[in-house]
């Protein structure tokens, strides 16, 4: 058979439990890097701003998200509005613990959070910790990689045939350069974003 035609063996069960597995993996990785990139905020007032705050909702920590409805009327501003009143000053206590350098305006109804403009010292910090999420994910991306690596290896003591082994890691090296890529898009626009005024 020529070289240059393209053979596709049909891979079998294990290996394409290896490769869905991996898929999953670093769709996993991939969704936790783009959680933690929303934390990153441009300037630009969004309710995810506020994950990861908790609160003391009667003896059980709570996102605020469960206890109260965020909004962003317009670029500058988070409202925050309990469901219960009680809950204000808890609120505010817990997004100044946070310490997310936001400092909440309480009126007695809502916590009104006014988003202060980045500087330009504050937006080359975040484009560094964008930079540093996005390494994070690479490297959690190449420790999937290298786990699936390790299982065809495995496949083929147990017998899996070589060409059938070299597709499988041709797949598996697919999919890490297509979430790398995925990773390097996701950080330029971020940075982009950071830092236009």
């Amino acid at each position: 058979m020529p070289l240059n035609q393209s053979y596709e063996c049909m891979l079998s069960e294990e290996s394409e439990f290896c490769i869905e597995e991996t898929r999953e993996s670093m769709d996993n990785a991939l969704a936790h890097f783009e959680r933690e990139f929303q934390k990153i905020r441009a300037g630009k007032a969004s309710p995810q701003m506020l994950d990861g705050v908790k609160v003391d909702y009667y003896g059980v920590m709570t996102s605020i998200d469960k206890v109260s409805n965020i909004t962003t009327p317009d670029p500058r501003q988070i409202i925050v509005q309990p469901w219960e009143k009680s809950m204000l000053a808890p609120i505010e206590k817990a997004i100044l613990a946070a310490n997310l350098g936001f400092n909440p305006q309480n009126n007695g109804e809502v916590l009104r959070i006014i988003v202060p403009p980045l500087t330009e010292e504050r937006r080359r910090d975040l484009v560094k910790k964008a930079k540093m999420e996005a390494e994070n994910a690479k490297v959690a991306i190449r420790n999937v990689r290298r786990n699936a690596m390790e299982t065809s290896k495995k496949l083929k003591k147990d017998g899996i045939p070589e060409d059938e082994i070299e597709q499988l890691e041709n797949e598996i090296q697919k999919l890490t350069d297509r979430y790398i890529e995925k990773i390097d898009k996701a950080f330029e626009a971020k940075e982009k974003d950071i830092m236009t005024v």
